[in-house]
């Protein structure tokens, strides 16, 4: 792809790194972003640059967050007893946007996975555990619902949660399987996903 000008290019290869943009769509945005009035792309930028500089991880449930603590964890609605694991960010938006569920998260980062060198040490799985030895609220955790992916690896991770909860008073369930066998919770339409968090099944490492 020939560009008429070396600073188009430069902005065309940053964008199309981005997934699911190629170097068409990335061209059509930088034209897009060109024909804006200054301050529109300033604006843009400036987000972007705060973005990437000034977001936070909660410290309880590794979601992003503004402060220290994410909204959800200082809730005061939501019901500090339940806690549902995800692999990553857009399974907690996704399940959030079903507005079906009111409890907790927490945030993996990934799942087990040896063929990648990915063990339960490289995701926040001990963390999970503190929590529900120690709930930040004060409240005791009575039940933990994974929301993992249908894979071979998410059912790695849920097995291996699973038995390390054995021994804690707490129930162990998993979303109802509405959800296709090695789907991803973020591509998953919103009414069969609050379907699947609401008809939650006991999940067993036997």
């Amino acid at each position: 792809m020939n560009f008429p000008s070396k600073l188009i290019e430069d902005a065309v290869t940053e964008i199309s790194r981005l997934p699911g943009i190629g170097k068409k769509t990335a061209l059509r945005l930088t034209l897009h972003l060109l024909k804006q009035k200054e301050p529109v792309t300033i604006s843009l930028t400036e987000a972007l640059l705060k973005l990437r500089t000034d977001i936070r991880y909660c410290a309880i449930c590794h979601n992003v967050s503004d402060s220290d603590t994410c909204s959800i964890c200082e809730g005061n609605k939501r019901d500090k007893s339940l806690i549902c694991v995800v692999e990553d960010l857009p399974d907690l938006l996704a399940i959030e946007n079903t507005n079906q569920y009111t409890g907790l998260y927490h945030v993996l980062g990934g799942v087990i996975s040896p063929i990648q060198g990915i063990g339960p040490e490289e995701i926040n799985i001990e963390s999970l555990l503190k929590r529900i030895e120690n709930p930040p609220s004060g409240q005791a955790v009575t039940e933990v619902i994974l929301a993992l992916p249908g894979t071979m690896e998410g059912d790695t991770t849920s097995f291996y949660i699973t038995r390390k909860l054995q021994e804690k008073a707490v129930n162990v369930s998993t979303i109802a399987r509405g959800i296709p066998v090695g789907g991803e919770l973020e591509y998953t339409d919103e009414v069969t996903l609050g379907r699947s968090i609401l008809t939650r099944i006991k999940y067993s490492a036997e």
